[in-house]
C-alpha cells in the first residue's frame, strides 16, 4: 500500500462525479493535482475545478498526465485500460479512490455489495441508523462519493462498494460487511465470472479483527479461497441450516438465531418495499443494525418510515386494474429473474438495452415461467429473442424502443396484470443511464393515466 507523504503530484483518472470528488480532496492536501479524462469532461466540473484551481485535461491522457508521483484510478476504468497499463509501465504508484480518501474519513465503515440489492440495502441500513440515534450516511456507489465524507464526524458511513470498486481496492478497513448475493454481472468487464465472484468476496478481507459479515447460506463457500475467517452471520430460509448469529426468514417474520432460540427482528407486514428480495434486504439490514445495538422496536420504527428507492421494483401507477413497476435498475440478469419471481401475479415484462456478455437462458427460463409476455426492444432484443425461442417460448415481439414497446405492453396486459420495465441490460444503447429510461417510463405512465400517447 502507498504510503502518502502531502508532497506527492496527484493525477486523478476520469472526471466523472467520484473522481472530480477525489480530485478536489486532493488539491486541498497536495501541492500538484491534474485531472485527466479520455472523454469529454462535463462544463459544470470544468467550473468547479477553475475555482478550485485544478489543472484539467480532456479527450485522452497527454504526457502530462504522467509527470505525477501517484495516479488516482476511477473504479470503473478496467485494469487493461490505457492508463492503467501506462501508469505500471512507467513504474507510477497506483491507488484506487476509495482507498486514496479513506485516511481522511472520519467515521466507521460499514461495507455493502452483492449483484442485485446492495444500493437499497445501502440506504436502509443507513436509514435504521440514523432512525435508531446514530450519525450515520450513504456513501459510495449509492451516488455520493467518498471523498464528499472526508472530515465530516460520523459515527457510521455504510458505503456502497462495486466490484470495480472492489477490485481496485486494498487498504480499506470495515467494521462491517454485507454481501447481498453472487449473480453473474459485468463479465464484460472482468472478464469470468470466477474473477467477478473473487472481487466481490474481497470485501470480507478488509474487516477489521472485531469485524462481522453477513451473507447469503448459499454464498459461503464461494469464501473458501479467501484467507481470512471473519465472524459471518448467514441468511437463509431453512431452519436446519440455522446457527447461533444466523438470520431466519420465514414467510412472515425475519428472526435473528440465538443460542437459546430466536430472537424476532420484525415481522415482513412492516415492510413497504415489495418482493421477496426486498425482504432479504431488509433482513441483511436489520441484522446489521441489530448488532450495532439496536432493538427490534427500532428496526420496525425504521423500517415502517422508509419508502422505496426510485427505480428499483417502484410502482409507478394503477390504471384499469393494471400495476406499472418501474425496475429500470434492473440491469443484469439476475437482477431481472428476482424482479419476476418476487412480483406476485401475473406479468407482461420489457426487456432490452444493451447487454453485459450474459447468458440469457436463465432470463427466459424466467419469462416462460412468470411472464404472459415480453416485448423486447434495443440493440440486445435479437439475442433475447433468440434465448426465449431455444426456451420454448414464443409470447414476445421486438420493437426499436421503449417508446414502441409501451403500448405494445398495454394491448397484451389484461386486468390484474402488471407491466413491469426490468431490462436485464444497461440503458447505454438509448439513455444516459438508468435513471433517465426510469424517467421515460413513468412517462408513459402518468401520460396514459392522462388520456395521451407519448410525449
Amino acid at each position: 500500500m502507498f504510503q502518502l507523504t502531502g508532497k506527492e503530484k496527484v493525477t486523478v483518472i476520469g472526471s466523472g462525479v467520484s473522481g472530480f470528488s477525489a480530485a478536489l480532496c486532493a488539491s486541498k492536501r497536495f501541492p500538484s493535482v491534474f485531472l485527466s479524462d479520455q472523454g469529454v469532461v462535463d462544463d459544470r466540473i470544468k467550473e468547479r475545478a477553475r475555482e478550485a484551481g485544478i489543472a484539467w485535461e480532456e479527450g485522452g491522457h497527454s504526457e502530462r498526465a504522467w509527470q505525477s508521483d501517484l495516479v488516482v484510478v476511477s473504479s470503473g476504468i478496467p485494469p487493461t485500460a490505457y492508463p492503467v497499463l501506462e501508469a505500471h509501465k512507467r513504474g507510477l504508484a497506483l491507488i484506487s479512490e476509495a482507498d486514496f480518501v479513506f485516511p481522511w474519513l472520519h467515521a466507521k465503515l460499514i461495507g455493502v455489495s452483492g449483484s442485485n440489492g446492495k444500493t437499497t440495502t445501502t440506504a436502509l441500513l443507513a436509514h435504521l441508523l440514523r432512525e435508531g440515534g446514530y450519525e450515520a450516511e450513504a456513501a459510495g456507489n449509492i451516488g455520493a462519493p467518498l471523498a464528499d465524507f472526508v472530515g465530516r464526524e460520523l459515527d457510521f458511513l455504510v458505503v456502497e462498494l462495486s466490484s470495480f470498486q472492489l477490485h481496485w481496492s486494498q487498504g480499506l478497513r470495515l467494521a462491517g460487511a454485507l454481501l447481498t448475493n453472487l449473480a453473474p454481472d459485468h463479465i464484460d468487464w472482468h472478464g469470468s465470472f470466477e474473477a467477478y465472484v473473487a472481487a466481490k468476496m474481497k470485501l470480507f478481507s478488509f474487516l477489521s479483527r472485531q469485524g462481522w459479515g453477513i451473507l447469503q447460506y448459499g454464498d459461503v463457500e464461494s469464501l473458501a479461497k479467501l484467507k481470512v475467517a471473519p465472524t459471518l452471520h448467514c441468511l437463509t430460509w431453512e431452519e436446519k441450516s440455522a446457527g447461533p448469529g444466523d438470520i431466519l426468514l420465514t414467510s412472515t417474520d425475519a428472526w435473528q438465531v440465538e443460542e437459546e432460540g430466536f430472537k424476532k427482528l420484525f415481522q415482513r407486514e412492516v415492510l413497504s418495499l415489495p418482493g421477496k428480495h426486498n425482504f432479504e434486504n431488509a433482513a441483511m439490514a436489520s441484522a446489521a443494525a441489530n448488532l450495532i445495538g439496536l432493538d427490534a422496536l427500532d428496526i420496525t420504527r425504521g423500517l415502517l418510515s422508509f419508502h422505496s428507492l426510485p427505480h428499483r421494483c417502484e410502482v409507478v401507477g394503477d390504471k384499469s386494474g393494471l400495476r406499472f413497476v418501474d425496475d429500470s435498475k434492473g440491469t443484469n440478469v439476475a437482477a431481472t429473474v428476482t424482479a419476476l419471481s418476487s412480483l406476485d401475479g401475473p406479468k407482461v415484462i420489457l426487456l432490452g438495452g444493451k447487454g453485459k456478455g450474459e447468458d440469457y437462458l436463465p432470463l427466459a427460463l424466467a419469462v416462460q415461467k412468470e411472464a404472459r409476455y415480453a416485448v423486447l426492444y434495443g440493440v440486445e432484443a435479437p439475442a433475447i429473442a433468440k434465448a426465449l425461442k431455444e426456451a420454448g417460448y414464443a409470447r414476445f415481439e421486438i420493437t426499436e424502443d421503449l417508446s414502441g414497446a409501451f403500448p405494445k405492453a398495454l394491448e397484451r396486459a389484461r386486468p390484474g396484470d402488471t407491466i413491469l420495465l426490468s431490462p436485464a441490460c444497461t440503458s447505454w444503447d438509448q439513455y444516459p443511464n438508468y435513471k433517465e429510461r426510469g424517467r421515460h417510463f413513468r412517462r408513459l405512465v402518468e401520460a396514459i393515466s392522462h388520456g395521451k400517447g407519448d410525449e
